[in-house]
């Protein structure tokens, strides 16, 4: 099978794809004619395609989050790869794909529940361990976003994981931080990312109720006053009201979703983690799945709309 990342403007194209997204819209010709806006995806990349001519029962027939067959040729649309597609079907299981063939997936990584028990404070640490609790086997498997930075099964625990060992590194460097602190608020700051998104194979299809109305970060910070409660401790305790400013304070700004700007230590080292493991990541994410011809990234909306040029070496 074609990776995605490979294809160049003129190839013809047949082979099994994610369908990740698929909505109806209509050309503006007179009478309008309906068509299918689709995304398709494998584990090296994304590309738009379009469906001409929708028929009724192509309407049953195609929804997100099923693996098709195409037969399609690559254009060029406002300078960025699209495919138009002649033919399509769905999958079949005598095909021999399933969608896990086409998800693309961050390395599974164990060591939050570890490094919540290295906590040495015991309030901090309960604190976390409740929280954690709160979304179980979920943190394992969801994203972090749905499309800025580790938009991929396993991305949130991969990007708390990063940013723990970049943790380690900067408190280690600054002897005047709170390395527990540091742990609690890197592990609290995105926890409520689960209950915030609906997600399915690493694929975010929407935000939940809580999500739209509330957000991670109010979500995460009534966990630990939740937590406070539970555990017998007083809502008013700095311990708890410190490790709420940590997550309400991380996005650093208003426009940026936080109520508040960091105002300890902490949550100043833990702004700027949490943006370099996010900004990298996306960068990385990108020269990964740019066509192999192509010597400048799409523009990426976290480093404020920049292309990337890739070093050959």
């Amino acid at each position: 099978m074609t990776l995605i990342k490979t294809f160049t403007e003129g190839d013809e194209i047949i082979g099994f794809y994610l369908l990740k997204k698929a909505d109806i819209k209509q050309t503006n010709s007179t009478p309008p004619k309906e068509y299918f806006d689709f995304v398709l995806a494998d584990t090296s990349g994304e590309i738009p395609a379009k469906l001409w001519d929708v028929s009724p029962v192509d309407k049953e027939t195609y929804f997100p989050m099923m693996v098709v067959k195409v037969q399609g040729l690559v254009q060029m649309y406002r300078e960025k790869p699209q495919m138009k597609i002649n033919r399509i079907r769905k999958a079949t299981e005598e095909d021999g794909y399933t969608l896990t063939d086409f998800i693309r997936s961050a390395p599974i990584q164990p060591m939050i529940k570890q490094t919540a028990a290295s906590i040495q404070d015991s309030e901090f640490r309960r604190v976390v361990e409740f929280c954690i609790c709160k979304v179980e086997e979920r943190l394992m498997h969801y994203p972090a976003a749905k499309g800025m930075h580790h938009a991929y099964y396993a991305g949130l625990a991969y990007h708390i994981c990063r940013m723990l060992e970049l943790g380690e590194f900067v408190a280690k460097q600054r002897p005047f931080l709170n390395l527990d602190l540091i742990k609690a608020g890197i592990i609290l700051h995105d926890i409520a990312k689960p209950e915030e998104m609906n997600a399915q194979l690493g694929i975010v299809t929407d935000y939940s109720f809580k999500g739209k109305l509330l957000g991670h970060i109010s979500l995460a910070a009534n966990w630990i006053i939740e937590a406070a409660i539970a555990l017998g401790m007083d809502t008013s305790d700095e311990k708890i009201v410190i490790l709420q400013h940590l997550v309400l304070s991380h996005h650093n700004l208003g426009e940026w979703g936080s109520p508040v700007q960091p105002q300890i230590p902490e949550a100043v080292a833990l702004h700027y983690i949490d943006t370099l493991d996010a900004k990298l990541q996306a960068v990385e994410d990108a020269l990964d799945s740019m066509p192999d011809s192509e010597e400048w990234t799409q523009p990426l909306k976290i480093i404020e709309n920049k292309q990337i040029y890739r070093i050959r070496k």
